[in-house]
This record gives C-alpha cells, structure tokens and sequence, in this order.
C-alpha cells in the first residue's frame, strides 16, 4: 500500500478532491477499495514498529483509525479545509465530545446559538466530569474578554442551528488568541465550499459529516480538521472511546465527497431564491437566512462566506400549532430530522432539535415556537416554492 501526506497542491479542490488520493489502488481502480480488515499483518517487527510509533503512515488496526479506508477520507477530509491533517468519527457529536475532553480544565467557552444535541453534551456530560463549561448565549466582545483564559477552547457555530446567526470568525480568532486561548469551530452549516475557518485563524474546524459531507441521508459520521499537533490528543480520546467509524462508512463518504462541491452550490442558489421569494410573503413573519441583506449578520456573512449555504429558517404566526400544521402540509420538504441531504427537509426546533430546551431558555435564545427550519435539497427550486406557497395557503387561509 502506498500512502502519502497531503501536499501543496494549486490544483482547485474539486480536482483535488476526485485525483489526489492517498492511496494508489494497484489493480487501476480509481476509487480506494473498502477494506473491511480489522487488523492488518506485517513482515516484520521493525516495519510493524514503524507504523506503531508514528514514523510512517500504513495499516495496523481500525480501531485506531489506521485502516486504508479510513487514512484515505482522512486525507481528502484535511484537503477541504486546507488543512494539516483530519480525523473521521463515528459521528459529530462524537468528533465533538474528543475535542471537548481534550481541552481537560482548561475548559470551554460557548459563544451564541448551538446544536441542542451539543448543548446538552456540555451541560449533562462535560460538566459533570469536571470540564469547566462558560456559555455566552450572544455574541459580545466585552463578555467574551471578561471570560477569556489562556489554555480555555472557545468554541461556536457560524452560521447557527437553528436561528441561523452569524459570529466574526476574525474577530473571536483575535481576542481568543491574545488571551492565550484556542478556538474551535463547528462548520456543519457553512460547509468548506462556502467557510473556510482555518483560513481565518481557527485552531480545529469541525464536521457533522452526516449532513453536507455525506449528502444522501445513509451515512453517520463526524470529522475534526487542523494541525497534526492539535490533533493528537483527540487521536487518542477517539482511540479510547472506541469513536472510530466503520470502514465501509468511509469509503461512503469519500464517495460522496466528490459531488460536494455540485451540491453544496446548487443547495445556494436554491435556498437563496426560496428566501428571497418567502420574505414576500405576508403569510410568513420573518425569514432568516444570512444571504437576504436585511439579515443581521449580512455584512460579516459576506466577508468570511462565499455562499450562504441550504439551510433557512422560518417564523410563521400562530404559534407550535400552526407551524406543526404547515409541516405537516408539506408534500416534497420531508418532515424529518437532520440536514444537508439531497431530499429537502422540514422541521420543528422547538420539537427536535432543541426540545430538551426550556421554554424559557429556547425564548431567551431566540427560537420561537413558531419556527420551522428548512434544509433545501436539490429538487427544483420552482417546485420547492409551490410546496411552501400551498401548505402556507391551506394553514393561513381560513
């Protein structure tokens, strides 16, 4: 098996992505072969010992991350965010939770909005364990710096789940690191076609790569982006908690890494002519969405965006109620959790992704009840239109 390091390539990513593999199939295939192994043999100690300590990159177990499979996504995974290197997880709230552990009582500092899932990750499992935990719920240049430590990881969504708010990356990479901290950010939404965080100064970016990465709702994985040294302590948290994920999963997601770049753009143009048309609607109250100019973080959207993403947000009068009844008219958005595939989406904050929330606590962050969160896939943008336009008709015309 050949294996080689990411290099400097001037190549665009899309060519980079499909040609510059890792690994250099010896029977011509252009795709890496899934190798299901969990273990892989050695002629002798010495070549065993190179792999085990680090001298060469080869095969030796997967539960280590250190399977064909695996090492190849790895390497098309750094090459997205022009990074030094990656590592791919069973999930990204697993990717998440190495990188929280790993930070140890240096601790973590939240900025703004946030997934539930990782909301009740840092409150229910970090802190418990001992893992100082600061939350800022909005973003504030005066808070942040009354707060800031050095050996703390500041971390944050831009653009946010689900309010679809935006934080200057540049801004928080600044303060963090005067003060002798680190940042950490999670890029789910913007995907590397449209946000390159690294680029602007961020320490680790991460992935849920079951959302744009995969593309096609059948795979779960999560992924961490930066250099080999900040990388290493989540290598081993990920090692111990068994986080790894499955080989076949990989060579799924290299697969779909491919079209990435197609789909991420066509996602754009459709969400940004949905939002556009829904702002006229008198049937819809506000329409959230970092690419409509009347949207708070406009200006700092275009400065570190290239596009603005698939995802939009919706607030409807009336209420749970009543956006629960336009959802459920919905015939092509598919009521169901999750994001980023090629089937759009629809659902409920209040009743997903932030149920285990407060009332009171969603309210102070922002998400009403009367939110409904789209995530376009990539059916016609004119058809799209005409399911919205019918469901808010049939809920709203009475």
């Amino acid at each position: 098996m050949n294996f080689k390091k990411n290099q400097d390539n001037t190549a665009g990513l899309a060519t980079r992505i499909i040609h510059d593999q890792a690994y250099t199939d010896p029977w011509g295939s252009p795709d890496i072969p899934l190798y299901a192994s969990t273990t892989f043999r050695f002629a002798r100690t010495a070549d065993l010992l190179e792999v085990v300590e680090g001298r060469k990159v080869g095969a030796l177990y997967t539960r280590y991350g250190l399977n064909p499979s695996i090492l190849a996504l790895e390497h098309t995974l750094a090459q997205l965010e022009t990074a030094e290197g990656a590592l791919a997880f069973s999930s990204g709230i697993a990717a998440l939770s190495a990188a929280f552990l790993s930070t140890g009582q240096g601790g973590v500092v939240c900025l703004g909005e946030m997934y539930g899932g990782t909301q009740t990750l840092l409150e229910k499992s970090l802190s418990p364990l001992g893992v100082p935990v600061i939350q800022l719920p909005f973003w504030n240049e005066a808070e942040l710096v009354q707060v800031l430590r050095p050996g703390q990881w500041v971390f944050f969504e831009t653009p946010s789940n689900p309010t679809l708010s935006i934080i200057d990356i540049a801004a928080v990479v600044d303060l963090a690191h005067r003060a002798g901290a680190k940042v950490l950010i999670d890029s789910t939404f913007a995907t590397p076609v449209n946000q390159n965080p690294l680029a602007l100064g961020v320490d680790l970016v991460v992935h849920s790569a079951t959302k744009y990465l995969g593309g096609h709702s059948d795979i779960t994985a999560g992924a961490v982006m930066g250099s080999m040294e900040l990388l290493k302590p989540l290598a081993v948290w990920r090692q111990n908690l068994g986080s790894i994920l499955a080989p076949v999963t990989a060579s799924m997601l290299v697969r779909s890494l491919k079209t990435l770049i197609v789909r991420v753009e066509r996602q754009n143009a459709t969400a940004a002519a949905l939002a556009d048309s829904l702002q006229k609607n008198p049937q819809v109250q506000r329409v959230l969405y970092p690419g409509l100019p009347e949207h708070p973080g406009h200006a700092i959207a275009r400065r570190q965006m290239r596009g603005f993403g698939g995802m939009l947000t919706l607030e409807l009068p009336g209420g749970q109620q009543s956006a629960s009844a336009v959802a459920d008219q919905l015939r092509l958005f598919l009521l169901a959790p999750s994001l980023g595939g090629v089937e759009s989406l629809v659902t409920q904050p209040c009743l997903t992704s932030h149920r285990e929330l407060s009332a009171a606590e969603r309210q102070r962050r922002g998400i009403s009840e009367g939110m409904l969160r789209l995530s376009v896939g990539l059916e016609a943008v004119e058809d799209l239109l005409a399911d919205l336009q019918q469901a808010l008709e049939v809920v709203y015309s009475v």
